[in-house]
């Protein structure tokens, strides 16, 4: 059973090698014999290796190594992350597959490569190491399975355990990707404030119509055409330039805007970018073996380490401000949907007044038409508003999260840290590279800016909810005031028309209610940040 066992796991060709590789542990008086047979056939089959049975046990890693090393005649190494990494022959091998098959090349000619193996004496390895690198012949040199993962992961970039996925380079294309997004919204926004202005310009050309129609019904044709004819004609150009600067914003109109949030981790999972049918998805990878217990264990990391994590940490907070400028921005949609509201509102106000004012005649077509087109901006602006207020009290919701959640800040500043494992220490050795620390600390201070930055962008974000409550506050008041207008122009005469008014004003009262929730809870966390307040 045993050299059975150690045939399949190592490719070991006679018998003398299957019962002596591990031999030397037992010389050493590291394990009795007994005890190495039942780690090798409880292995069996397992995915864990036979290096790492022994290494549970409490056997250093360098006496396995030594031990191998002795048996094979060949020099071993561990893992460091100063071990040298040839870029150009990694740029044409496939990383996962130098996982999957446990070898790493140290150098590359066109006579020797020298090649760090689990498994040296495996032919078909060396045959294909020699296919891939085109070299004649191999030098081998001798690790652990988990040293060469460790090796080739930190080629990749990325912390033990971790998907390619977070390396730093994968992150950095990422945040790109997620800081074109936030300038694809931005855009938006400025276009969807360009047709709230053009709204506004409508509206009082509307009001210039107003008055010039009113004008006209009452005196007639006279002296006083002098005033209505130049009102009519600036509220007619003024109401069709509004329009021209809304439809263009209309037609861009992009339907569902950005994604649901992830919900980052800290450092446990991954945000990654999937490509389906419907187009890029943003979404988490599984929770990483090991990673809650790396992080925790901060003070104990290298320098790459941390910045690995700061880089990961940093694409969190990335995320973060993309969906909350997406919250924003369907805000904005919605204030903008109210803008019209009230634009149609003062349409479908105006021909209710003179519909109501003066008798049935040529001019009630004139009349009506008014009132079904404000009608029709009415509920063009009110499909806007429920998927704003779901915006609104998600966005809410997610802040309130976010800021109960781990931050950065829990490992950067003991006194106050929940998370500290070990007093710092400056682990600076020789081996490292000039400037690393100061790398690191670049990184971390990249790392906080981001997360202030996110501290605004949530601020920013309860200022726009704050806003869209406003706006829910001037729709509210505007159609009150044609309800209330009516109602006391036109008396208590006619019970539907009354009623018709007392519902107006109830769907009034309902919006300025509703919009001042939102403002003075919004209000209400504003003041708690030094930002408006303070000379910063």
């Amino acid at each position: 059973m045993l050299q059975k066992t150690l045939q399949v796991q190592h490719g070991l060709e006679t018998v003398n090698d299957q019962f002596t590789a591990f031999n030397g542990l037992v010389d050493r008086g590291k394990i009795n014999g007994p005890e190495l047979e039942k780690i090798v056939r409880e292995s069996e089959g397992a995915l864990r290796r036979i290096e790492e049975s022994i290494l549970s046990l409490g056997i250093p890693k360098h006496e396995i190594l030594l031990c191998l090393s002795e048996h094979y005649c060949l020099p071993f190494v561990e893992f460091n992350e100063s071990l040298p990494a040839p870029g150009k022959i990694l740029e044409r091998l496939d990383l996962e597959e130098l996982k999957r098959d446990l070898w790493f090349p140290l150098s590359a000619g066109m006579e020797e490569a020298r090649i760090v193996a689990s498994s040296p004496w495996d032919p078909e390895l060396r045959e294909k190491i020699k296919e891939s690198l085109g070299a004649l012949s191999i030098s081998f040199v001798l690790a652990l399975p988990s040293d060469l993962t460790r090796m080739i992961e930190h080629v990749q970039d990325v912390n033990p355990g971790f998907p390619s996925s977070a390396g730093r380079t994968p992150l950095a294309g990422l945040r790109t990707r997620l800081a074109s997004d936030r300038t694809i919204l931005a855009w938006y926004r400025t276009s969807i404030a360009k047709a709230r202005t053009g709204l506004a310009l409508m509206r009082t050309g509307i009001s210039f119509i107003a008055i010039s129609l009113t004008l006209l019904r009452i005196f007639g044709i006279g002296y006083l055409s002098i005033i209505q004819a130049p009102l009519l004609l600036v509220g007619i150009i003024m109401a069709t330039d509004g329009l021209m600067w809304y439809l263009p914003t209309r037609k861009l109109e992009p339907g569902e805007i950005g994604s649901v949030p992830t919900r980052s981790t800290f450092g446990t999972t991954i945000a990654e970018l999937k490509s389906t049918k419907e187009g890029h998805v943003l979404t988490r990878s599984e929770p990483i073996k090991g990673a809650e217990q790396l992080r925790t264990r901060w003070n104990r990391l290298s320098p790459v380490m941390k910045r690995r994590f700061f880089a990961i940490d940093r694409t969190d907070l990335a995320e973060e401000r993309t969906f909350l400028a997406a919250y924003r921005t369907k805000m904005a949609r919605a204030r903008t949907g109210l803008a019209f509201t009230r634009t149609g509102n003062s349409f479908a106000g105006l021909g209710i007044l003179l519909i109501r004012q003066f008798p049935p005649g040529l001019w009630t077509i004139f009349y009506a038409g008014m009132i079904l087109t404000g009608l029709v901006m009415f509920l063009e602006g009110a499909r806007w508003y429920f998927p704003g207020r779901r915006a609104g009290l998600e966005s809410s919701k997610t802040i309130r999260q976010i800021e109960e959640s781990t931050s950065i800040w829990d490992f950067m500043f003991r006194a106050f840290s929940r998370l500290d494992d070990m007093p710092p220490k400056l682990m600076v050795k020789g081996t490292h590279a000039p400037g690393i620390w100061g790398t690191t600390g670049l990184a971390l201070e990249r790392t906080l800016l981001a997360e202030r930055r996110n501290v605004k962008s949530r601020l920013r974000t309860t200022m726009a909810r704050s806003r869209t409550g406003l706006s829910f506050i001037r729709t509210g008041t505007s159609i009150f005031s044609v309800g209330l207008g009516l109602l006391f122009y036109f008396g208590w005469g006619n019970i539907l028309w009354t009623l018709f008014d007392f519902l107006l004003m109830l769907a009034g009262l309902l919006l300025i209610a509703d919009g001042l929730y939102w403002h003075i809870s919004a209000e209400r966390t504003k003041r708690q940040l030094p930002y408006c307040f303070e000379d910063l």
